[in-house]
């Protein structure tokens, strides 16, 4: 049924009524609209305030508003009374005052909810209509609609596996009342609705109810012989005291061989989806009186509960994706990209087009590779890791232990109040998959710095608790990461600020529940990705976003440890370019480790001086005070974040002169100059600040002095449509002590306050010399498992295939040589096409042409039972010429780390 019919009249006025004298805006106002004062206003307007039973306050405001935007909106059909109704949205929203729910208000005005969410975010036409608050709302009402499509998807091809269709429809009713209950057991488990593993797996449970509950007639032989004739073991006994449990009636058991078959259809884990069913789901099954009895649920009460949870929410309807309404639809492209699965090969196919993964199907592969990674790490050290704390001057091992079982206890808490009541066994979980990848990656840390100094106790490094602190912070951001609680998608990110009531995971979330400070933990983000080889690509890039988030924000708030370590490295005298200009042009390239971030000068009482210099600060030039006495020793954290910082700001910068001054190609080092010299010189102007602030104020000012008609207007759309952005960072600008404003005043009060005399220079006969160019490199993380091209073909690519990520259902299943292209590989003269690919390059023609012979046939590429490679019936008696090619380029790039490490492992032994 629609859901507007599952509403009588009289309750839903009911509900409208009450929620209207909860949220009036002003006190003593009738929450009814009066329209004989809105006779200035078109009916249909008025009408439309009437139906969703606004106030007159919301009315005028919403009518202002529209006055405002309408004339800068494209004409459209019907566009005008779907203009009202995102005006409402934007007006209540900021009021925060809830009449109607999200359903009836996308009703009333015949909208989708992405084309909905789209021209919300439109009506910013002067930059200040949308308030972060309402682009907040939108940010989360999406991610949470993405979630639950991809939920429905997975629920309707999963249930055609499950039930056989009848005449009568009754498997629909079954699919209707499952799904409902699902809702209802998802809106009442979790906080973090959007979470989607988790609330996958709640709806595994709720199948496994229905499942065990319905009559055997519906179900398929498959499902129906999972179904377990024994019941399994009591699940009940440690969650309830014994004087209830006297009282009680027994309680039907969760069905363990069920909900493992359902977990293994789904490629999820059994253990987590157990642990979902005995903690969160039965909770939800007490609360509907239907853990007591072996009843199928009622389909009436399971609707109404929901129709009272929902209407609390004011949230959508989530019953609508089942009944197929227009109002949750995808666009037709978007159903494509989400419901896509790898296509068989048809044989008059010459290509194989693979569509991206749906996003549960991407869910549960990489947490089964990173589950599967760490299945043979243990809670505890490994004896290499012991006998690492056994060399050093002072044990660690005690600390550590006690470390981690106190953190590991806050983020369990922690977690599990963000998440939902119930979940702190959610946080154990992650937390102990966090602490496994901790001890892996350290263990593979001091096994490089082993290598790289030749010594083996490092006691400092290992006694340092920051440093254990960091990362195990970066380990727990990895699962985190992995499961899809810590995110980066459409533009969201934890500001660390707000309603205390925010249920968001997403980094820097791990630093606000450690205490720990960014600057600290940025420090070992770059060793860890290079110390776990077997990261995603995903992972390492959001682990980069994270770097850059610190970069550009986070490690300037009040009280980061950076601007005391800034203070110290201009008053000790060292106030010169943190990167010289010889390496400042040259791809960044460091030896750096964890070690050197962590063990290098830091505050005062850290700082190591030689014996002969002097602390007292020297007065004169930094090139004269050098001959005459050593200089403190630079901070090596200092030094690299810098060279982090400059490209990351110049890589943006570029692409913003890209988007507005393409006609000006010589302002662009004229304002970079001006912005590297505030990053070195004016730090202070960074403080609770955002790097992107400085840049288009940097940008608004040289524009200025060139008499290049630039305005900000202009430079901050331009900007919103850059990668990695959020308006917050120019309408929410810090200009005074807890007094913000948008990026203009910013601009006008503080920074050309500051810096008017050096701006002023640009426009004089003799301006400042230009800074250095750096050269943007790619990323600096490699990603070792993505293809590598095979030298001497051009369409040929290669992943390599490491046995511990790959379960036996991933690999194929009679060899280890894995081909995978789609999920069938076609007919055989396909294998002639590749093997022609590698074969046929220009150097294999030149090669036969100077010998004077005719190339010779192709050969046909067969792969036996063993695994190895046959070519005309012989076996191959060694590796491959393409194994052998990359093998030596491998060889070469090792010996030149080697060498590089050895010419430096003299000057770091010290530190260790």
């Amino acid at each position: 049924m629609p859901p507007k019919k599952r509403v009588t009249g009289s309750a839903q006025s009911r509900e409208q009524k009450n929620s209207c004298d909860r949220a009036s805006p002003e006190a003593g106002e009738s929450p009814q609209l009066s329209p004989k004062t809105h006779r200035d206003k078109d009916a249909d307007f008025v009408s439309l305030c009437k139906t969703l039973r606004v106030t007159d306050v919301v009315c005028d405001r919403t009518w202002r508003l529209w006055i405002t935007v309408q004339e800068s909106m494209d004409e459209a059909a019907g566009s005008q009374q779907r203009l009202w109704g995102a005006c409402l949205f934007v007006i209540v929203t900021d009021m925060d005052v809830v009449y109607f729910t999200l359903t009836q208000l996308l009703k009333a005005v015949n909208l989708s909810v992405k084309d909905f969410i789209c021209l919300v975010r439109k009506l910013d036409v002067n930059l200040d209509t949308i308030s972060t608050k309402v682009n907040g709302a939108l940010t989360r009402l999406e991610k949470k609609y993405d979630v639950v499509l991809a939920l429905y998807q997975r629920f309707e091809k999963t249930c055609q596996k499950i039930f056989v269709l009848t005449s009568d429809g009754k498997e629909r009713e079954t699919m209707r009342a499952c799904w409902t209950m699902f809702l209802l057991a998802k809106g009442r488990a979790l906080q973090m609705e959007d979470d989607l593993v988790i609330s996958f797996q709640l709806l595994l449970c709720t199948l496994e109810l229905f499942i065990k509950r319905c009559s055997p007639d519906l179900l398929q032989p498959f499902y129906k012989s999972a179904i377990s004739k024994v019941p399994g073991p009591s699940t009940r006994t440690s969650r309830r005291n014994q004087s209830k449990a006297k009282s009680r009636p027994p309680e039907p058991e969760v069905d363990v061989q069920l909900l493992e078959t359902l977990s293994k259809e789904n490629e999820c884990s059994a253990e987590e989806v157990k642990n979902v069913y005995q903690t969160s789901f039965l909770a939800f099954l007490d609360s509907l009186d239907l853990s007591k009895s072996s009843d199928f649920p009622q389909v009436n009460d399971v609707n109404h509960q929901y129709e009272e949870h929902y209407l609390k929410s004011k949230d959508i309807d989530g019953r609508m994706f089942f009944d197929g309404d227009e109002t949750v639809l995808p666009p037709k492209i978007e159903i494509s990209q989400v419901e896509g699965t790898p296509k068989k090969n048809q044989p008059e196919e010459d290509s194989v087009i693979v569509p991206p993964q749906t996003p549960i199907r991407a869910a549960m592969n990489s947490i089964q590779l990173l589950r599967g990674d760490l299945i043979s790490c243990g809670d505890q050290p490994s004896p290499n890791l012991v006998t690492y704390f056994k060399n050093c001057t002072v044990d660690p091992t005690q600390d550590v232990q006690k470390r981690l079982e106190m953190l590991g206890q806050v983020f369990s808490q922690r977690f599990g109040q963000a998440v939902g009541p119930r979940c702190v066994v959610y946080g154990r979980q992650r937390s102990a998959l966090g602490v496994r990848l901790y001890y892996r990656v350290m263990e593979e840390m001091l096994k490089s710095e082993e290598k790289r100094l030749s010594v083996q106790n490092f006691s400092k490094l290992l006694n340092d608790a920051t440093f254990h602190t960091s990362l195990l912070a970066c380990a727990l951001e990895v699962v985190m990461a992995t499961y899809g609680e810590s995110s980066f998608k459409n533009g969201a990110y934890n500001n660390g600020g707000g309603d205390p009531a925010e249920t968001d995971l997403c980094f820097p979330w791990i630093l606000n529940v450690f205490n720990l400070a960014a600057f600290d933990f940025y420090k070992v983000i770059e060793s860890f990705i290079k110390a776990d080889p077997t990261l995603s690509k995903d992972i390492v890039k959001h682990l980069e976003s994270c770097e850059n988030l610190i970069m550009e924000r986070i490690a300037w708030r009040t009280g980061s440890p950076l601007f005391e370590l800034l203070k110290m490295e201009h008053e000790s005298g060292a106030e010169v370019e943190v990167e010289t200009t010889a390496s400042f042009t040259q791809p960044l390239q460091h030896n750096h480790t964890a070690a050197d971030l962590y063990l290098s000068p830091m505050r005062p009482g850290l700082r190591v001086l030689p014996p002969e210099s002097s602390a007292t600060p020297s007065s004169q030039p930094p090139s004269q005070a050098a001959t005459h006495a050593p200089r403190h020793p630079k901070s090596n954290s200092l030094s690299l974040f810098y060279k982090k910082l400059y490209r990351l700001a110049y890589t943006r910068l570029k692409m913003l002169c890209s988007y507005l001054l393409s006609s000006h190609p010589d302002l662009e080092p004229i304002i970079w100059t001006l912005f590297q010299h505030t990053l070195q010189h004016e730090y202070e102007l960074m403080r609770d600040r955002h790097l992107d602030q400085l840049m288009m104020s940097a940008m608004y000012a040289i524009c200025k002095v060139k008499s290049v008609d630039l305005r900000f207007k202009t430079i901050v759309t331009a900007y919103k449509s850059m990668p990695n952005t959020n308006q917050e960072t120019f309408k929410h600008v810090l200009i005074t002590d807890d007094d913000y404003d948008s990026i203009i005043v910013f601009y006008n009060q503080v920074f050309m306050q500051k810096l008017k005399t050096n701006i002023l220079q640009y426009a004089s006969t003799r301006p400042p010399t230009l800074s250095p160019i750096p050269q943007i490199p790619c990323s600096p993380y490699k990603f070792p498992n993505s293809p590598l091209r095979v030298p001497g073909s051009n369409n040929v690519y290669i992943s390599p295939l490491k046995s511990p990520r790959m379960s036996p259902g991933i690999m194929t299943p009679r060899s280890r040589m894995l081909v995978s292209i789609g999920e069938s590989f076609g007919q055989s003269n396909r294998f002639q096409k590749i093997n022609q690919m590698v074969n046929n390059s220009d150097r294999v023609f030149k090669r036969t042409m100077d010998q004077g012979s005719t190339p010779k046939p192709l050969k046909r590429l067969r792969f036996d039972v063993d695994g190895q490679d046959e070519a005309d019936g012989s076996k191959s008696g060694g590796d491959s010429t393409l194994i052998q090619k990359l093998a030596e380029m491998t060889s070469t790039r090792s010996r030149m780390q080697e060498q590089k490490m050895k010419e430096d492992t003299e000057s770091r032994k010290d530190q260790l």
